[in-house]
């Protein structure tokens, strides 16, 4: 009984010695441990606009890529609403927070609100002006608005009356593009900006801001809108009054890009959003799982004119 006894012991720790050694050998073979399955919020400005639209498909593409759960909120261009949804977002427990900000100053206490809650933040296409900010990911909006700008004088022979559509008041993308459009055409002294005024990045609002423009304002050379749907609507004013107006949008898009094929639209500075999109949610999986990322990850421009 005893032999017996001794015998069943000494199988039982060899069975236990193997499964002991299997298991140390699978975490040797295995390398690193498994990356967990990240959470990530997207807040997005908004979804009625075409850009914003294909930047919210280049991170869900992403995400399904890297098998990351994404959880989109549409701010609707409201930055009560964007506070409401971040906080809805901390409340999910997100791993780490996308932000695309309304308006770049109020989205501040927003991202303190994450940075409170110890949720890392990566701002996509605007940039915030306080808080927090981990990585920020988009196109050179200074440089892009610098693009139109000389594209512009080049196209006029540096003489004619200008007018500027602005974005939203307060984004970075406004303040930015204004920017670098105004240091191409400010040195040049036979050419003047004879209207700046927003139409907030709305093709309805373009029309009717260039509507009135057209009335106020009998002779334009070129119109430079902060983006495609402001230099549609602004398309839509010109052809209604019968003028011969040359139009630059910003952003590429499918409707801008088709403009420029047709002629309507003289060119559009490609900002590749899906790219801006995909690009936020790889940074994001890599940040979420410890690794380094930068402060900063450009996405190229490109001028898109007519063939």
């Amino acid at each position: 009984m005893m032999k017996k006894t001794v015998t069943f012991l000494l199988s039982v720790l060899i069975v236990m010695a193997g499964l002991v050694g299997c298991s140390a050998k699978s975490d040797l073979e295995g390398g690193k441990p498994q990356e967990k399955k990240v959470k990530i919020g997207l807040s997005i400005s908004t979804l009625n606009n075409p850009f914003f639209v294909t930047l919210k498909e280049g991170a869900e593409k992403a995400a399904q890529e890297a098998g990351a759960e994404l959880i989109i909120a549409d701010a609707q261009d409201d930055t009560a609403k964007q506070a409401n949804d971040v906080e809805d977002l901390i409340q999910k427990q997100v791993d780490i927070l996308l932000i695309n900000p309304t308006d770049s100053q109020a989205v501040a206490s927003i991202i303190e609100s994450a940075n409170q809650a110890e949720i890392p933040v990566i701002t996509v296409d605007r940039e915030a002006e306080g808080g927090n900010v981990l990585s920020h990911i988009a196109s050179d909006n200074v440089e892009g608005g610098k693009m139109a700008g000389e594209y512009i004088l080049e196209q006029i022979e540096n003489e004619g009356t200008i007018v500027e559509l602005e974005g939203i008041p307060g984004t970075s993308a406004a303040h930015d593009r204004g920017k670098g459009f105004h240091e191409a055409i400010d040195r040049e002294k036979g050419v003047q900006v004879v209207a700046s005024q927003p139409a907030n990045f709305d093709r309805a609002k373009g029309l009717s801001v260039m509507e009135n423009i057209l009335q106020s304002q009998k002779e334009i050379t070129a119109i430079f809108a902060h983006n495609d749907e402001m230099a549609l609507g602004a398309v839509q004013a010109i052809q209604a009054a019968n003028q011969d107006i040359l139009v630059v949008g910003f952003d590429a898009t499918d409707d801008a890009v088709k403009a420029v094929k047709e002629g309507s639209l003289a060119a559009t500075i490609a900002q590749r959003p899906a790219d801006i999109g995909k690009m936020g949610v790889e940074v994001a999986v890599k940040a979420a799982n410890g690794e380094k990322v930068e402060s900063f990850y450009p996405v190229e421009l490109e001028m898109v004119t007519k063939p």
